[in-house]
């Protein structure tokens, strides 16, 4: 019995953790301490703060990975969801691991926007941002805009490339999709970076891949 309960403790799921991104919302773990954990199979379940009973997520129910996908069972973003992992080895079952708390409208990340930039002749470039999507649909099947869940602002950088790569200048924050920015230099290589900025939780998300032109 004292074999079985150590066991036990040294397969049991290590820092059952929720990420989320645009409510792309997985479940993350870690395998127990003992060299014999990488042979577990794993078992999770979740449910909504305050319920009384368990549901088992069919998907990852006696799987190997470490990471599980919990975008649809979540997909309620104000609710606070738990989660829970266990694992199982030769017969014996750990107890279950327990996630933290998790919501996922507070607690998801935001991603950066798609960048466009559009040269003009005349010393000026275009850029032209579109918020990230979250994985939900409307009705007719075209995914929902993360700007459709919290009051979003584009924050628009410029990196002007004789001066220094990593000085960047905030342009432009606001909610026009198309801006256009002025007054530049011909023949020098300008860069926009954007990034969605959420006043209401003081959030950013990472920054755009660049684009670059040169006038």
């Amino acid at each position: 019995v004292l074999e079985n309960q150590d066991l036990r403790d040294s397969i049991k799921p290590q820092k059952v953790e929720f990420h989320s991104l645009n409510f792309n919302t997985t479940l993350h773990w870690q395998p127990g301490w003992a060299r014999e954990a990488r042979d577990a199979l794993y078992f999770v379940q979740y449910k909504v703060y305050g319920q009384s009973t368990w549901q088992n997520k069919d998907e990852c129910w006696g799987v190997s990975s470490h990471v599980c996908d919990l975008t649809h069972e979540t997909s309620d973003i104000q609710e606070p969801y738990y989660s829970r992992v266990r694992a199982a080895l030769a017969g014996v079952y750990s107890s279950w691991s327990l996630s933290c708390r998790f919501t996922p409208w507070r607690e998801t990340m935001i991603g950066p926007p798609m960048v466009n930039v559009v040269t003009n002749s005349n010393k000026s470039i275009t850029v032209k941002l579109q918020a990230p999507h979250s994985p939900y649909k409307r009705k007719r099947g075209s995914k929902i805009p993360m700007t459709n869940y919290y009051d979003l602002l584009y924050q628009v950088f410029i990196i002007n490339n004789l001066l220094d790569e990593q000085h960047r200048v905030l342009v432009y924050e606001g909610k026009d999709k198309v801006i256009k920015i002025q007054d530049l230099r011909p023949g020098v290589s300008y860069c926009i970076v954007a990034k969605m900025y959420m006043p209401m939780l003081d959030h950013s998300s990472a920054y755009s891949s660049r684009q670059c032109t040169v006038l």
